[in-house]
This record gives structure tokens, sequence and C-alpha cells, in this order.
């Protein structure tokens, strides 16, 4: 499956600010709920909540687009947000707050440059090992 590359890009700006939302309010619920959008996200690249957003109410003021990439690295990019999602939940959940400010800030990272740069860092990971396994 392939991807329009602002769809991920939009993703990561709405990531962006809820994971700033996160670090500012130290909800655990909030990086819970993150956490389960970047599950879903990993899961099914088509079905990740901010990418359909994208489809429904941006990609179709946009026009076609000129780029596509695949889903892979995307999903895999998801899985490793889920996790720093995830940390960060359990962190604030049980009150350990600067665990979960180390990672909403290592997620928060990898979003910012994705969403203002187009610098996928999972995706580039992802690649990576491809490469090291080939």
């Amino acid at each position: 499956m392939q991807l329009d590359v602002r769809g991920p890009r939009f993703a990561a700006a709405l990531t962006t600010v809820v994971l700033i939302v996160i670090a500012l309010t130290r909800s655990g619920w909030l990086a819970a709920a993150q956490a389960i959008v970047f599950a879903i996200g990993a899961i099914s690249a088509r079905h990740a909540p901010y990418g359909a957003l994208f489809r429904v109410l941006v990609a179709p003021r946009l026009g076609p687009p000129r780029e596509v990439e695949p889903a892979e690295p995307v999903r895999f990019a998801q899985a490793v947000g889920f996790v720093f999602a995830l940390v960060a939940a359990i962190g604030f959940l049980s009150g350990a707050t600067a665990v979960g400010l180390i990672a909403t800030a290592f997620a928060l990272v990898a979003a910012f440059l994705n969403a203002v740069f187009g610098l996928c860092l999972g995706c580039e990971a992802y690649l990576l090992m491809r490469r090291l396994r080939a």
C-alpha cells in the first residue's frame, strides 16, 4: 500500500500538538489515548485516526499527491511512537513523572521533525534495519 506523503506529516503535526499538551499537563490518560492512536496506525496505516482526518478533511482540498511512500516504514514509526507513548502513560499514571516527561520528549522530537522537516526518524530506522538485514 502506498500513502500520500502529506498524510503522515499532517498526522505528525497533530501528534506534536497532542504531545505538547501531554508534556504540559502531565496527563497519563491523554498519553494512553495517544498510545492507542499510535497502535491503530501501527496495525493499519489506512485506519490510523489522524490519517483518516487527513483523507477526509484535508486531502480533498489539496488535489492529488505528487509523491507517495510505502506504508511499512510509517507503520513501524507508529509502533515506535506507541512504545514511547505507552511508557509516558505508565510513567505519568504511576507517579514517575520524569519517566513520563522523558518518553514524551523523545516522541515529541520525532513528531516535530517529521511535521516540520519531513524527517521521519522511525521510517529511517526501519530502512536502516532493512539494509542491515540484507
